[in-house]
């Protein structure tokens, strides 16, 4: 047992540990993390795919309360008839559509016989470095728009909302933060408004149907995560193998001088006796 002793060193401890808490994370943390971001872009690619195909349906059907939310149903394609609150409109700021910088326009929508939800006009740029340039009023009564059911988005950690210029502005299209910021109840899914359509602006486009890189990543981790005690493994044989071949280069060299001097004794006691 003594030829594992070196294990307790603080050097070989602290590799374990380091070892140990690598592997956990890939396994318990960086692999479920982009596994989980690839289900949700895969399941997100089959609703838009789904919903290019299918037709607009009442968005009363899918939201039938206040209370509301469809996340089963995101990007399926709505219709809905009522009334623009153009005094709970919300800036969503540092938005990026198509790859530049915008303020994404946000309204309440009081639907006819349904509930109220948060309509995205669509887009504006922004003036010089953030500015927020003159937005186009949303139309007076009663009108009806297309749109496209979306999932609420989380809030922005450590991003306070803040009011300028009398314009409320947020950090994400949170219903329930934005709900919180005008008084008026809004349901859980919001819209975005499809092209053309009455009170639009810039139309946001659908995203690219791409899976991207997040199961490869996925599985990166998982490997590295096995990799690093096969790693550790074959440290400890390689030192064990060293010290084995340090041990027996000693033994020979201690050997060579009894095996010499051996020899002397015996030349010795030959010519000895010839005398």
């Amino acid at each position: 047992m003594r030829r594992w002793t070196f294990l307790l060193r603080p050097s070989w401890l602290a590799l374990f540990v380091v070892v140990a808490g690598f592997a956990y994370l890939c396994f318990t943390v960086l692999a479920p993390w982009q596994l989980g971001k690839n289900t949700k872009t895969s399941r997100e690619n089959a609703q838009i795919s789904h919903s290019l195909t299918a037709d607009p349906v009442s968005l009363t059907s899918l939201l039938p309360e206040q209370d509301s939310a469809a996340p089963d149903d995101q990007w399926r394609r709505v219709t809905a008839t009522g009334r623009y609150l153009p005094e709970g409109q919300v800036l969503a700021r540092l938005r990026m559509v198509e790859g530049e910088p915008a303020f994404e326009v946000l309204v309440p929508f009081d639907v006819d016989g349904g509930p109220t939800v948060l309509v995205d006009r669509g887009y504006v740029r922004p003036i010089e470095a953030s500015g927020v340039p003159e937005i186009p009023p949303v139309p007076d009564g009663t009108v009806t728009i297309a749109a496209r059911l979306r999932d609420s988005e989380g809030v922005a950690q450590g991003k306070e909302p803040f009011r300028e210029d009398g314009i409320q502005q947020v950090y994400s299209i949170n219903t329930g933060q934005i709900s919180s910021l005008t008084g008026i109840p809004l349901a859980g899914s919001y819209l975005q408004l499809e092209p053309d359509q009455p009170g639009g602006l810039g139309a946001i486009p659908l995203p690219h149907l791409d899976a991207g890189p997040f199961l490869s990543y996925g599985i990166q981790w998982i490997a590295f995560g096995i990799i690093a005690p096969i790693g550790l493994g074959y440290f400890i044989y390689a030192e064990l193998r060293q010290r084995r071949l340090e041990k027996a280069a000693k033994e020979a060299a201690q050997a060579k001088p009894d095996a010499a001097l051996s020899t002397e004794d015996k030349l010795a006691d030959r010519y000895g006796r010839r005398r």
